[in-house]
């Protein structure tokens, strides 16, 4: 109950001092009240997709926030809404009174491109870290990932594979932050679509200790598969009644791999695993090994 506890402290659990009551307007993150947060006029999204958000406020309730909004102060008692309003609103939904903030007057631009360039380059930031700052230069800044690239001095590449950490889980991203796994483990990750298939990646790694080039053979294989399952679907009927096929979409996700599932009309069949490698054998039969436990 205690490790759920500290997920749940959301973006403190991140960065110290993320949870201190609201201070002047600075580049460091402020804890502001929600009824204080008012939305921009000028959001160019005017639709947003209540079940995303619905999805996004149970991740909330969870994990946390991990990536502030960004707002601009127009008075002592009022902020309008720069970047991050979707995470506004699955907030408000989650039932959160205050939320984690970078607050800016509306004339500093310049100032802060500079100070987030500046804080990029310090050695001790994770990869989260570097990725939000490279996020908060584009929402903000107005800067392309090409221009983005040129002021911080890295590849285009480098830039747009901070980025994609991004658009992983808010456990696998605390996982970097923690440094439970590394940037290639996380890189890895990213190649999966499923969040759920990341996810149970993510606790094998944690379990076995896996190394980045094992990860990156378990993401290969599963891709390879899906690949595979979805070309063969293309073409042949299904082998099974329809209401099972819930029971094969989970056995795959759940072994990482295509498997064979046959059925009768009697009801009679069989589930065959495939594997790739003696290694692929042997992670089939630790996870055969967790059932029995």
């Amino acid at each position: 109950m205690a490790k759920k506890s500290a997920l749940g402290r959301g973006l403190g659990a991140l960065i110290d001092g993320a949870n201190t009551p609201e201070k002047e307007i600075g580049s460091s993150i402020n804890e502001i009240e929600i009824s204080k947060i008012i939305a921009n006029p000028f959001q160019p999204r005017t639709k947003f997709d209540e079940e995303a958000l619905n999805e996004l406020a149970a991740s909330i309730k969870e994990i946390g926030i991990i990536q502030p909004i960004t707002l601009r102060k127009i008075d002592d008692n009022q902020f309008q809404i720069i970047a991050g309003e979707r995470r506004f609103r699955a907030s408000k939904i989650a039932g959160l009174t205050s939320i984690p903030a970078y607050v800016r007057t509306a004339d500093d631009e310049g100032m802060l491109e500079m100070a987030l360039v500046e804080n990029i380059q310090r050695e001790d930031l994770d990869a989260i870290e570097i990725a939000l700052s490279y996020q908060r230069l584009i929402d903000e800044c107005k800067l392309t990932q090409e221009t983005l690239s040129d002021r911080v001095g890295k590849k285009r590449s480098t830039v747009t594979n901070y980025l994609r950490l991004l658009k992983l889980p808010a456990k696998i991203q605390k996982g970097i932050v923690d440094k439970n796994i590394s940037m290639g483990h996380a890189r890895a990750l990213v190649n999966i679509q499923d969040s759920e298939m990341q996810l149970m990646i993510y606790d094998e790694i944690i379990k076995n200790e896996f190394s980045v080039r094992r990860v990156e053979e378990i993401v290969r294989n599963y891709n390879e598969d899906q690949t595979s399952f979805q070309s063969e679907e293309k073409v042949k009927v299904p082998k099974f009644p329809t209401e099972y096929q819930d029971l094969y979409n989970h056995l795959n996700k759940y072994f990482q791999s295509k498997i064979d599932f046959k059925m009768d009309q009697t009801g009679k069949g069989k589930i065959t695993i495939p594997f790739s490698s003696t290694k692929d054998l042997e992670r089939i039969l630790g996870i055969l090994d967790k059932l029995d436990a």
